[in-house]
């Protein structure tokens, strides 16, 4: 994230990084420390941006409650509706230790179907399908190395945007700072 961080401060986003144990720790423990972490950052108005497995802990999050300062937010590569990748790769020996509690339990209860009425939220997803996902099995879809396309996709969004970035990549890309800034600006992505 330290790259997208540097991309989004210069735009006046004051930027800080929450940090997780998504292997050790299952969802409701991580998710519990991101709502206590929002609770002390400072600022009028806290924005939110996940990648990946970072996305689903702001999906459980608001599942529990909405923050008080909520303002908007963006996921990158969002496994919404759970990760065939890490299904795929949870039935290979020693599998399941890899793919870590919190996308175990995920995987375990669906994935989910929407974001609550009320709050903005930007989907952007990758489709240069290079990426640990394609040795697990392949898609049979756009995607972005590791999650599809249609992973990212979730009832609620206010927008969604693909870009040609693999999944790793969504951290480093230009344009997907761009996006992410366009969108916690405007509340949608620069079309």
């Amino acid at each position: 994230m330290a790259v997208l961080q540097r991309r989004l401060e210069p735009h006046g986003l004051r930027v800080v990084s929450f940090s997780y144990p998504s292997v050790t720790q299952s969802l409701e423990a991580n998710t519990a420390a991101l709502e206590a972490y929002i609770d002390a950052v400072p600022g009028e108005t806290v924005h939110l941006v996940g990648h990946s497995l970072g996305a689903l802990l702001i999906c459980a999050l608001l599942e529990r409650r909405r923050p008080a300062r909520l303002g908007r937010i963006v996921c990158l590569g969002a496994p919404f509706k759970g990760s065939r990748t890490a299904a795929r790769l949870a039935r290979w020996p020693g599998g399941k230790h890899l793919v870590g509690a919190s996308l175990g339990d995920v995987n375990a209860r669906g994935g989910f179907t929407n974001f609550p009425a009320g709050v903005e939220v930007g989907s952007i997803a990758g489709r240069l399908p290079f990426g640990v996902g394609r040795l697990f099995g392949p898609f049979r879809e756009p995607n972005d190395g590791t999650v599809a396309v249609a992973e990212t996709k979730i009832d609620g969004l206010a927008d969604h945007v693909v870009v040609p970035v693999s999944h790793v990549a969504l951290l480093w890309s230009t344009a997907v700072a761009e996006q992410t800034e366009h969108f916690l600006l405007h509340g949608r992505f620069r079309r």
